[in-house]
């Protein structure tokens, strides 16, 4: 069998507890199957999470929806969350909108925000930001506009600046 990670060739390494046959990647040392009934290895899995939490579901129904554990899908989010980069560069003398969206984590006195600033031709999110709502936050995302020149910027329906 081939090693689902690296590509070189692996080795069979006795049977699980299910009684499915393992393998053994010599290169990589990385042990692993062909099929899994834990839910949370299918390949698919991530791309799940992804579509729940954009539809606007909490990590205890993810976890009952797609039959894993709370603990999986946390650590899943972070992972996910770890490789997000910024999606589109800036460029110089566009019209951009901020905007923040307010967030808790575990319960509703932990208030975090997320502030974003779009292009306001194409929609596409140039810049985002995770944290308090303080001027910190907002200053992080609004500086990198500004720094494009950007020939306006918007926040809330009010022109911000004009170039």
């Amino acid at each position: 069998m081939e090693c689902k990670r690296c590509g070189n060739e692996s080795v069979k390494n006795g049977k699980g507890k299910t009684g499915i046959q393992r393998y053994f990647c010599k290169r990589c040392k990385r042990y692993w199957q062909n099929g899994y009934l834990y839910k949370a290895c299918n390949q698919e899995t991530d791309q799940y999470i992804v579509t729940l939490c954009k539809e606007s579901c909490g990590i205890r129904s993810i976890a009952r929806i797609l039959k894993i554990s709370r603990t999986t899908v946390i650590k899943r989010l972070k992972q996910i969350a770890s490789k997000i980069q910024r999606p589109f560069p800036i460029l110089q003398g566009k019209e951009y909108e901020v905007d923040e969206v307010r967030t808790y984590i575990g319960n509703k006195q932990r208030l975090y925000w997320i502030v974003y600033a779009l292009r306001r031709d194409t929609k596409d999110v140039i810049d985002f930001k995770v944290g308090k709502r303080n001027l910190k936050t907002l200053g992080r995302v609004i500086d990198s506009v500004i720094l494009s020149e950007a020939k306006r910027l918007f926040t809330d329906d009010d022109l911000l600046f004009k170039k």
